[in-house]
């Protein structure tokens, strides 16, 4: 079968990778791709916004199968799109990605369904907001009512840094539109865990968990710009809280989504704050987040399409999801030299040897040519995955191949294994 995978980033990578190993794929296309994507799949040159381009291009190549996993591109209704011409999409529709695209719809839901999150208000008042703050204390979390594409979620402290947050969000709009409703909750402590599932409506089955090393919550000029790394499956993740997890979140959201009368076929990512035992859901994706596919896929065993293929036919049921046994580590690698406005032209090396070790993939996110050279792209430059007969052997392993890559401006967290 024919497959696209539309989008240029690291989780598009990971999952054109795991096509690539499929029984059923002879023929994977991305749009637009990347230079790491381009060494298993044939890249077009179509803007994964060019919905109608894209769906012609579907058709005339008898493509069997497209995947898009890029929150902007399901709120803004590609699959509802791809559905109406008679194309096979896998991915949710408008209405379903409104589970990512607008919190205000996923909190209010979780609340109706009595799915366990942290209390929060809703404002679209400067004023009030800032009354709430004063009245309430810290420490507060803070959130603009919409997603965006890079860290939003804030950790305020202290009343004072809550009131710089919400004049940053709501004032000087640095997060745009998606700041002019804010929700402010409660801060739990807690552990937190990554949990990605895959329903088709039907049935919602738990694929398996994450700890991220992510971006600190209360600052906008961490040293790296993103997630740091993450491993999987997460130690903190036991059995007696995979069954929680089951009753007081993933069968009530599932029985949310099918009350709602929401067509949802896909991923969801779900993460989780625990306390004392019991699992808050503090975000809801719906789709792979940050280093999530390139983290989990290396891991599945299972063959990646008869999963799709299931959920669209609505037959998860019938699945039953393999994985590797080791644990695999991920950690991102960034370039300092695009933090400014006139990036350089930044050549890769060390590629072809990692390529050549085992257990070890690199993952491009912001990778192109230049003549015959991969050069970077974009702050976030690729993740390396691998695997190990436990965390600490997969970290040191990953830092090894890390060393063998070369470029100018590289940065990386050196200690994900070492994580709490």
């Amino acid at each position: 079968m024919k497959v696209l995978v539309i989008g240029s980033g690291g989780k598009e990578h990971a999952i054109a990778w795991k096509l690539s190993q499929s029984r059923h794929v002879n023929k994977i296309y991305c749009a637009p791709g990347n230079a790491g994507i381009a060494e298993i799949a044939e890249c077009i040159d179509v803007l994964p916004g060019d919905f109608n381009t894209l769906i012609d291009f579907v058709k005339y190549e008898w493509i069997d199968l497209t995947i898009v996993d890029a929150p902007d591109l399901l709120s803004q209704g590609i699959a509802d799109a791809f559905q109406r011409e008679g194309c096979s999409i896998f991915g949710p529709t408008r209405e379903a990605a409104r589970l990512s695209s607008s919190r205000v719809f996923t909190k209010d839901l979780m609340r109706q369904f009595g799915i366990p999150a942290p209390e929060y208000k809703v404002f679209s008042s400067h004023l009030q907001a800032h009354d709430f703050i004063r009245l309430k204390g810290a420490p507060l979390v803070i959130k603009p009512a919409g997603h965006v594409q890079k860290a939003d979620i804030f950790f305020a402290g202290t009343v004072d840094r809550a009131e710089e947050i919400l004049r940053l969000i709501m004032k000087d709009k640095i997060v745009g539109e998606a700041g002019k409703q804010v929700i402010i909750e409660e801060y739990i402590e807690g552990t937190r865990i990554s949990l990605v599932a895959i329903t088709d409506g039907l049935t919602i089955i738990p694929l398996t968990s994450l700890s991220i090393h992510r971006t600190p919550e209360d600052t906008l000029t961490d040293a790296l710009p993103g997630d740091a790394g993450a491993y999987s499956p997460s130690p903190h993740f036991s059995s007696e809280l995979g069954s929680a997890v089951m009753q007081k979140i993933l069968k009530p959201l599932l029985k949310a989504i099918r009350s709602s009368s929401i067509s949802y076929k896909g991923v969801l990512s779900i993460d989780l704050i625990i306390r004392q035992g019991n699992p808050f859901v503090f975000e809801l994706q719906s789709s792979f987040q940050n280093l999530e596919a390139q983290t989990i896929l290396p891991r599945l065993k299972t063959d990646y399409v008869d999963l799709v293929s299931a959920a669209l036919k609505e037959k998860l049921s019938e699945m039953t999801v393999a994985w590797e046994e080791e644990p695999a580590l991920c950690i991102a690698v960034f370039s300092k030299t695009h933090a400014g406005p006139h990036p350089e032209k930044v050549k890769i090396k060390g590629l072809e040897k990692v390529a050549q070790l085992k257990d070890s993939m690199v993952f491009h996110d912001n990778t192109s040519f230049d003549n015959h050279d991969i050069i970077v792209s974009g702050s976030s430059a690729m993740s390396v995955t691998v695997s190990g007969s436990d965390i600490q052997e997969a970290s040191a392993k990953a830092n090894d191949a890390l060393k063998i890559i070369q470029f100018k401006g590289m940065l990386y967290k050196k200690n994900i294994g070492d994580m709490p």
